[in-house]
């Protein structure tokens, strides 16, 4: 289709919905900005880009998306494929709004899948979402790479792998929980085309040979369906289709044959009012068989994602099985086309809009808020996007969204933090209930409280929610922080009751915030949990507040008033008995090592090997030290091992630690193209423990060399 084709179809397609003189005037200076900006510049496919851009805005039109996402559709590549087009030239053509989508299109449009792992895909949803302020710069990514994948045909197979990995690890969630079921679908079906071609083209086979048989079944069974409305006065639309590809590929990847396959046809009713819907499906049920456990009422209690329809099994003609579903003309637009279909409806208002937008936003950000590492992440977006739900009510009836497998104790903390925490039992459906039982789908529960109840550690083993476990985690975060507190304040009390300071004084304000500078603590509680944690010691603590400087402390070394030296710990400081001393971890020295001390602001004496690169340029800091023959603790060391394999040979390596008695407290492994390097940390009680330790590891077969270190 040409460009000028396309313009028709989608001024044709604009005007069926769009009646606002200004908005039709501002999409038409946008059809006007795109045709002259994107002049001469190309798609991956060899066509002229402005026929992507128009392709997009007219799915864009299928959802029924409001003035500014068109424009913004049809403009937002300009932006970064010709150098005449700036924020600046947007907002002064299209307004302030416009030009804020187009640029978060474009920073979304510039982030790539790196890898397939799930680590890779759920940073990328996050930021995907992150950068999305505002829903519509999802939707028209979505559009975008709709098209894109109908088109992806035309790029190499590398290219259309990554560009449906991407699709399906991040964007096909995202639709799903958008609920804009009519760009979801395809997605899917597309990527199984171009990732499982074969397992595609067999289901699409058994389709074609099976397709007039399909067809003939569908329409009696239509007929049937219209005769049986039109005699009890009920107004509809009846649609027949056959199940999409993809779930058909779904059910026989469950190990079902096609031809165990009995919801292949499917009839959408779409009738003028609620309760027509129920006065259809007892009708159905009254003259055909329902299939059990088939019937699913989601407009009695919708799906969050605003989804409402009745489904049902029936048997129909010949033994054939059909899904059917009823619904309304809004429900029907909502189900196609989710959060997009409410730009339609103008009694919802701009305002109720953007609120709407947000809710849904909103599930977005929750999941990142509460992240505390990669694999937390994973399991939240997991829950989010992936996993099957359930919808239970609360004792006024309230609909709320779970994943399949949650407890009370996660419908508790869905209700409320104080809820979950203070729980003591569960009714459900007028039964007590233990608080680990699995709830279902139609289920009422009734949560008991107690203001004496806790969390228990163990309920983190039982719950399902990401939220929930957040929660109780951070609960006992609270409860340990205040153990540390107390513990530190009695070892600081201690402290300085020993050293005959008065507390008050010593702990003023000015002495707290000197402190807190040194630590990186915020308050006098962080500086108890410190040492309570045991990062510090109380003396450690203090020492920040001893009226010593450094040059004093330089002094008393160069020019001892007695012998007195520091026999408490693994290292000898000439003059000094009282003095703080720490092990460098830039160079990790060990027993055995040549070493020398250097002066750190505040911080007392830190131990390097002799040439360290951080003291080169110091050396007016440096000082002289010794290793004590008293006192033998382990000290960290970092080797290096070179290989010319790439097999796992890490039982090898920590074979040999064991034999040696030496422990490995991390392995870094390096994969190359052919061969893995390691770089590992062990625990050794002196130089020639560690070149021992070298020399065994150098010896297996698959090491080429070993070398220690610098961090």
């Amino acid at each position: 289709m040409n460009i000028d084709d396309l313009k028709n179809k989608f001024d044709s397609a604009v005007k069926k919905y769009i009646e606002a003189s200004k908005d039709l005037e501002l999409i038409e200076k946008a059809v006007d900005f795109s045709i002259k900006y994107y002049r001469d510049i190309k798609h991956y496919d060899g066509s002229d880009y402005v026929l992507h851009a128009f392709r997009t805005a007219l799915i864009l039109t299928d959802l029924h998306s409001d003035a500014i996402t068109l424009i913004a559709g049809l403009i937002h590549w300009t932006y970064s494929l010709n150098d005449e087009v700036t924020s600046e030239l947007i907002e002064e053509n299209f307004g302030e709004n416009i030009a804020l989508l187009v640029e978060n299109l474009q920073k979304i449009n510039s982030l790539r899948l790196n890898n397939p792992d799930e680590l890779s895909a759920s940073y990328l949803r996050k930021v995907l979402v992150g950068l999305s302020s505002d829903v519509r710069v999802i939707i028209i990514k979505l559009a975008g790479r709709l098209d894109n994948l109908r088109y992806v045909y035309t790029e190499s197979d590398n290219a259309q792998k990554e560009k449906c990995i991407e699709t399906q690890s991040v964007l096909i969630p995202i639709a799903h929980r958008l609920g804009i079921n009519y760009i979801k679908s395809e997605l899917e079906d597309l990527c199984l085309k171009y990732l499982n071609e074969k397992a595609y083209k067999e289901i699409e086979q058994n389709l074609n040979e099976t397709r007039e048989a399909l067809s003939s079944y569908l329409d009696e069974m239509k007929d049937e369906l219209t005769i049986l409305m039109n005699e009890h006065a009920i107004k509809c639309r009846i649609k027949g289709r056959v199940k999409s590809i993809h779930s058909i590929y779904e059910k026989m990847n469950k190990g079902k044959t096609f031809n165990q396959i009995y919801d292949v046809l499917a009839l959408r009713i779409i009738v003028e009012k609620e309760s027509d819907c129920y006065l259809a499906i007892g009708l159905i049920h009254a003259k055909y068989r329902p299939i059990p456990k088939r019937f699913k009422d989601y407009i009695a209690q919708p799906k969050e994602n605003m989804y409402q329809s009745i489904h049902t099994g029936i048997v129909g003609p010949n033994g054939n099985t059909f899904e059917i579903q009823i619904r309304t003309e809004e429900m029907d637009e909502i189900a196609e086309c989710g959060i997009a279909s409410h730009w339609s409806y103008k009694e919802h208002g701009v305002k109720a809009i953007q609120s709407l937008m947000e809710q849904k936003l909103e599930l977005f950000r929750d999941s990142m808020e509460i992240n505390e590492d990669d694999v937390s992440a994973i399991n939240e977006f997991n829950e989010l996007f992936v996993e099957k739900m359930i919808y239970v009510f609360t004792p006024n009836g309230d609909v709320i969204e779970l994943p399949e497998g949650s407890t009370p104790i996660d419908f508790a903390y869905r209700i409320h933090t104080n809820i979950g925490n203070t729980i003591v039992g569960a009714i459900v459906n007028n039964q007590i209930v233990p608080i680990d039982s699995t709830l279902k789908s139609d289920d009422i529960v009734r949560i008991n409280t107690s203001v004496n109840s806790e969390p228990k550690r163990e309920w983190l083993n039982i719950v399902k929610t990401s939220k929930a476990k957040t929660l109780i985690r951070a609960y006992f975060n609270r409860q340990d922080k205040e153990l540390l507190i107390e513990r530190g304040s009695t070892l600081l009390a201690k402290e300085i009751k020993k050293r005959k300071y008065n507390e008050n004084e010593l702990l003023s304000d000015v002495n707290i915030e000197k402190i807190c500078n040194e630590t990186g603590a915020n308050d006098l509680d962080d500086i108890k949990v410190l040492i309570g944690s045991l990062k510090y010691t109380a003396k450690e603590i203090l020492s920040f507040l001893d009226k010593k400087d450094d040059v004093k402390l330089l002094e008393k070394i160069n020019h001892p008033k007695s012998s007195e030296t520091n026999h408490t710990g693994d290292i000898i400081v000439p003059g000094c008995s009282d003095v703080f001393v720490t092990m460098a971890n830039c160079c990790t020295p060990i027993f055995g090592d040549e070493i020398v001390g250097f002066i750190t602001k505040g911080k007392g004496i830190t131990v390097h090997k002799k040439g360290c690169a951080n003291i080169m340029n110091n050396q007016e800091r440096c000082i002289n030290v010794e290793w004590s023959e008293k006192a033998r603790n382990k000290c960290a060391a970092r080797i290096l091992i070179k290989t010319n394999s790439n097999n796992n040979n890490i039982l090898d390596i920590v074979s040999i630690s064991a034999k040696r008695n030496i422990n490995i407290s991390s392995i870094d492994a390096r994969k190359k193209e052919d061969t893995t390097d390691y770089e590992i940390v062990v625990d050794v009680d002196g130089l020639e423990s560690l070149n021992l330790y070298m020399q065994d590891i150098e010896s297996l077969k698959f090491v080429t060399e070993v070398e220690r270190i610098n961090k």
